[in-house]
């Protein structure tokens, strides 16, 4: 998931004893609803149980992004894992991009310069090079340009070690998974854990791709297919920044469906490549919310399209986005929550530390009160805590 990127922090010291033993509470607590009084109660039940689609999940929905990313390196099946043992709703399990010879591995970007060591490869000093990346020009490592044995034999690293300096105990322990990994690894954690796990994997710049030859719809459709989870009431919400991959996927598989949206002001890529004037301010007018409505249930907005910051970074007025969306039948995933200081909204931040927790309870009260249906979040123990707060306050 998207555009509102910078760091992290940690897993304290505090992390263990009392501490530790609340966060594990929570987290059994959020991950069984009914002890909470959720509204969501009977659905969240009706969840763990296989069935009822979309709507079949607790509200407000904690999304685990990347995974639980606030506490290790991201897409990796140790950050996938925290998030389920944290109590995540859903797991944010593939930022999709293919390989070489066509595998969907799951990255946050097809750049993997800043997410695994690579650098360290001197086999693949070669590799680095500068491409036009949705017009934006990036120097780096491409996994379009590795197979997928030759991406195996690297390590996923920290993305950003300034704010999240605790993560980088885990650089080089897990690989990149594979989307394929990922839908098994799902199965076996829907087993073993006796309820169904949802996962959110995203089409990362597919009109990029399809370019290339290397074509994310079909694949994505294709192995979805093949385990059996291309239905309406599949665990497997599917997501993407451009509403023709969308779209796309929409003739292809019967999935929920999510439009991401950044910035008000930003273009889709896929906009920009059609002559397509629209800018996201657009598409969440009422015209262009029904519009996505036809083809979606879902959009995924960032934060500040719910609630807009002043020019000092703190919160101002709700917009209508919610109200609007929900009057033409679709649910809202904003995102994204993280702990840290330089994430939050200026009015809940707490000292100057980058890495140090603001008052992400506050923040996650105010968001919850706007009436959104779920969130993206790095911190999924977090998110639970303040659902349990919100839903019983």
């Amino acid at each position: 998931m998207g555009s509102q990127d910078a760091r992290e922090s940690n897993e304290r010291a505090s992390g263990g004893g009392t501490g530790r033993r609340a966060l594990l509470g929570a987290a059994v607590l959020g991950a069984t609803g009914g002890v909470l009084g959720l509204s969501g109660t009977a659905r969240a039940a009706d969840a763990r149980h296989g069935g009822g689609g979309l709507k079949s999940l607790p509200v407000p929905t904690v999304i685990g992004h990347r995974g639980a990313s606030g506490y290790r390196p991201e897409h990796t099946f140790g950050s996938y894992q925290l998030a389920l043992d944290l109590g995540a709703d859903i797991v944010e399990a593939g930022d999709l991009v293919p390989t070489r010879d066509g595998h969907l591995v799951c990255r946050h970007e097809p750049e993997i310069g800043g997410t695994t060591d690579v650098a360290d490869h001197p086999e693949f000093a070669d590799r680095r090079t500068t491409k036009v990346l949705d017009g934006v020009s990036t120097t780096g490592w491409f996994t379009e340009d590795f197979t997928l044995a030759e991406l195996k034999t690297l390590r996923a690293v920290e993305r950003i070690p300034a704010n999240r300096p605790h993560n980088t105990l885990y650089n080089g322990r897990w690989e990149i998974p594979t989307f394929e990994e990922v839908l098994r690894w799902q199965d076996e954690q829907t087993r073993r854990r006796g309820k169904q796990v949802w996962i959110y994997p995203e089409t990362k710049h597919p009109t990029y791709f399809r370019k290339l030859g290397l074509g994310l719809e079909e694949r994505v459709a294709k192995l979805l297919h093949k385990y059996g989870k291309d239905r309406k009431n599949s665990p497997v919400i599917l997501q993407s920044f451009e509403p023709s991959s969308i779209q796309r996927l929409n003739k292809l598989v019967d999935n929920p469906l999510v439009v991401l949206l950044s910035a008000a002001n930003t273009r889709p890529w896929d906009f920009v490549e059609a002559g397509d004037p629209r800018t996201v301010a657009d598409l969440i007018t009422r015209a262009g919310l029904r519009e996505i409505a036809g083809y979606a249930q879902g959009i995924g907005p960032t934060l500040d399209l719910v609630i807009p910051k002043d020019a000092s970074g703190r919160l101002t007025t709700p917009t209508t986005l919610v109200r609007d969306a929900h009057a033409v039948g679709l649910v809202l995933h904003p995102y994204t929550l993280r702990n840290e200081n330089p994430f939050l909204p200026a009015d809940f931040r707490k000292g100057t530390d980058a890495d140090a927790y603001g008052d992400v309870f506050g923040a996650c009260r105010t968001y919850f009160a706007t009436g959104i249906d779920g969130v993206f979040t790095d911190n999924p123990d977090t998110g639970l805590l303040a659902r349990q707060d919100f839903v019983n306050g």
